[in-house]
């Protein structure tokens, strides 16, 4: 059975899984805060990102039968983590807030602390708000990503190396980030799986292995 079922369903160990689970309760919070309640957005960007997570994990069980399946599946979350991103895209343009470049220093610190859980989301989107206040005197904006009022406000330019950015502009670029790295981890995979269902073929094939093995064993 070993040969016909193969390992499977290991998708927490999945750095795609991981990521894009971060990605999921980042996205509850954030909509907390910044969307309108009965916005239809609200619901769409949670629905998104919650179909990154299940699709992954999905995909990852179904694989023990069908690595067709699981390919489709983890191309679901992939499209679903796009759409998401066009969310937050979207998000910033509409109230005229930045979308910070990869290399901005803003962001730059962001991926090297590495945040695991919204906790540690949240407490770096303080700490870029008290270096923003200790440089340049209070923060124009009292809207904080561990509060719970939605704001829409516009960013206030402090200088071409730091930027005076309020609380939901930073979680925004933040969750684009994590995005970013999601979708990137979730192409590689999808290489993976293709490489992989095209070299060693599905479950018919372990089948029709099993069986012609088991035929010449008998002769």
């Amino acid at each position: 059975m070993s040969e016909l079922i193969p390992k499977h369903g290991g998708y927490r160990k999945l750095k795609s899984f991981q990521v894009a689970q971060l990605v999921y309760d980042v996205t509850v919070r954030f909509c907390e805060r910044y969307v309108d309640k009965f916005s239809r957005t609200k619901d769409q960007m949670i629905q998104a990102a919650r179909s990154g997570v299940q699709n992954i994990a999905e995909g990852s069980q179904a694989s023990a039968t069908s690595k067709k399946t699981e390919l489709k599946l983890t191309q679901v979350a992939r499209a679903s983590l796009e759409e998401l991103k066009l969310d937050y895209e979207d998000f910033l343009r509409q109230r005229d807030l930045p979308m910070l470049e990869p290399d901005h220093p803003v962001l730059m610190r962001f991926k090297r602390r590495k945040p695991q859980t919204v906790k540690e989301f949240a407490a770096w989107v303080a700490e870029e708000r008290e270096k923003c206040t200790d440089t340049h005197g209070p923060p124009r904006t009292s809207n904080d990503f561990t509060g719970s009022h939605p704001v829409r406000v516009p960013v206030s330019v402090c200088g071409s190396q730091c930027q005076s950015l309020p609380s939901v502009c930073l979680a925004a670029n933040a969750a684009l980030s994590l995005l970013n790295l999601s979708c990137y981890l979730l192409d590689r995979q999808v290489q993976r799986l293709a490489n992989d269902f095209e070299n060693e073929g599905g479950f018919t094939e372990r089948l029709y292995r099993v069986r012609s093995a088991k035929r010449r064993n008998k002769s």
